[in-house]
């Protein structure tokens, strides 16, 4: 999500340029040195678990995962549910080598969020507090949308992180197209040279808003030159010259959210309906309008809808929607009041999110039943795309976009799980979703995104099975009738494990409570 404060189309590409002034370093506190994480070791041995290995394939267990060092070095079957485990059959520890427990526990590979902004909402929102959230969810590698943070803020952690330096995830930096320029981009030539800038930066990818079409095809190609991943938004204030289909056939490799996706599935119009008293500037406009897109396109299974789904898969495009970040247009009182509102939202952010004619995606100015059930219908749209590029073999990828319109980093992660389940995804297809096509889109599947041998020891440990139930995975827990007839809240995932050091999920949450009481009390001093 992102302000968008210029009306033409050339002018568009300087926002970034913008949000990289209004986001400087002070507003985001970087992050701290590391003083958490155990390991990695020589050898970790992790006992008795049922996995998922993120490429489709059912639970297996009970097995012993070993790992050396940040791999995983082998992942052997040792019984069978429901008896003892014969010692014999298990990988022997030598001295010096760590055992863990985990008897009936989960493990899943360590989820990758394809849209996480590094704070770059409201004022004052610590890198620690964004990557704690991540990691106690289980959330192992981000791509950052933008860098609005600054490009050398972002590498600066980017670095850490690959080198542990930090409590984070791993961060893959994408760069606002045109951010550090001091003027908007006018020729190809001049797109070309700033995507050769951004490469030597340390990029690995750009994020397009939007520009003219021969702007947006040489830095594509020039993107493409220098191996680089792209990512749209495609800005309702330039679709009607660039869709999702026009930036695909030009080289676009994956869209966010879904701006675009319905306007390449027009037949009986090429302009959105916009209410003739419609201002951009006007969020609740904005979002309202945007609720009613769905249906102004191609019926599902039209020839214009098939035609359309299959080109993209042919092109092997992929598709992030960001379904939650939309969550409160059909139900905003749901995520207003939300149960980790309270102990994990920072009073910045809380503030943040308040109805605000001055911030973007706070549009709550007049939103009501009419809205929430168009919002509704949008989603059973959506979701029905979705889930038939995925049936016909298009790639779908999770990605949160948390810190804006009530979502809070990781929290908002889970959520995106369950809409996908909610879009008619198997829970496989789900964790699928949100580990392996991830990594294949990233270009990073040869270490990352599924549990085999010689991969990246990112995981997730979680105490319950999570395909059975994706709110154990929620910092929060899942809230449950216990066997002394009480209601409870479950714990949230256990561990995490990334580069083979072992994160306590539990204390990475308690740390970040402690953050929010600490702001709440400074602030009620002002």
């Amino acid at each position: 999500m992102k302000f968008f404060i210029k009306v033409s189309s050339l002018l568009v590409m300087t926002v970034s340029l913008h949000l990289a002034a209004a986001t400087s370093n002070e507003r985001t506190p970087s992050a701290t040195e590391r003083h958490q994480g155990d390991g990695p070791y020589k050898r970790l041995i992790l006992r008795g678990v049922t996995y998922v290995s993120g490429e489709g394939a059912p639970p297996v267990g009970p097995v012993d995962i070993v790992i050396e060092q940040d791999r995983i070095a082998e992942i052997v079957t040792v019984g069978n549910p429901g008896v003892p485990i014969p010692t014999a059959n298990r990988p022997k520890a030598a001295q010096g080598d760590k055992e863990m427990d985990l008897t009936g526990m989960y493990v899943l590979p360590g989820f990758i969020d394809m849209h996480g902004h590094i704070g770059g909402s409201a004022n004052g929102i610590p890198a620690d507090y964004v990557f704690k959230l991540w990691l106690a969810h289980g959330i192992t590698t981000v791509r950052e949308p933008g860098s609005f943070n600054g490009v050398a803020w972002t590498m600066r952690h980017v670095k850490a992180s690959n080198d542990n330096l930090i409590v984070a995830p791993r961060i893959v930096p994408y760069v606002g197209f045109g951010q550090g320029l001091g003027k908007p981009i006018f020729s190809a030539e001049q797109a070309r040279d700033w995507v050769k800038d951004v490469k030597k930066a340390g990029a690995a990818g750009v994020k397009f808003f939007g520009a003219p079409p021969a702007i947006i095809a040489a830095a594509l190609d020039e993107a493409k030159k220098q191996q680089l991943g792209t990512m749209m938004h495609h800005a309702q204030l330039n679709v009607m010259s660039t869709n999702v289909l026009d930036s695909a056939r030009m080289g676009l490799t994956s869209m966010e959210h879904w701006y675009g996706l319905p306007e390449a599935l027009f037949t009986g119009q090429t302009i959105q309906n916009y209410p003739l008293n419609y201002n951009y500037q006007n969020e609740q406009d904005r979002f309202s309008a945007a609720g009613e897109l769905w249906k102004q396109a191609a019926e599902p299974g039209s020839e214009k809808w098939n035609s359309v789904r299959d080109e993209l898969i042919k092109l092997n495009f992929t598709i992030n929607p960001t379904l939650t970040i939309y969550e409160a247009s059909r139900d905003a009182e749901a995520q207003r009041n939300a149960p980790w509102q309270q102990d994990y939202t920072l009073p910045t952010l809380a503030n943040f999110f308040k109805p605000n004619r001055n911030a973007h995606g706070s549009y709550w100015f007049d939103w009501g039943t009419e809205q929430e059930v168009a919002w509704r219908e949008n989603y059973r749209l959506w979701f029905r795309f979705l889930n038939d590029f995925k049936n016909h073999g298009g790639r779908v990828t999770a990605g949160s976009d948390a810190g804006y319109i009530y979502k809070i980093y990781g929290f908002a992660y889970i959520q995106e799980l369950e809409l996908l389940r909610e879009a008619g995804f198997h829970p496989l297809e789900v964790i699928q979703a949100a580990t392996l096509n991830g990594a294949q889109a990233l270009g990073m599947d040869k270490d990352i995104g599924s549990l085999q041998p010689g991969k990246k020891a990112d995981l997730v440990i979680v105490t319950e099975n999570p395909l059975a139930n994706f709110k154990v995975l929620f910092g929060t827990g899942h809230y449950r009738l216990n066997d002394h007839n009480e209601p409870e809240r479950s714990k949230g995932v256990r561990y995490t494990v990334k580069d083979g050091i072992v994160y306590d999920a539990q204390q990475l949450l308690s740390d970040v409570r402690q953050m929010v009481q600490q702001a709440k009390g400074d602030s009620s001093k002002l």
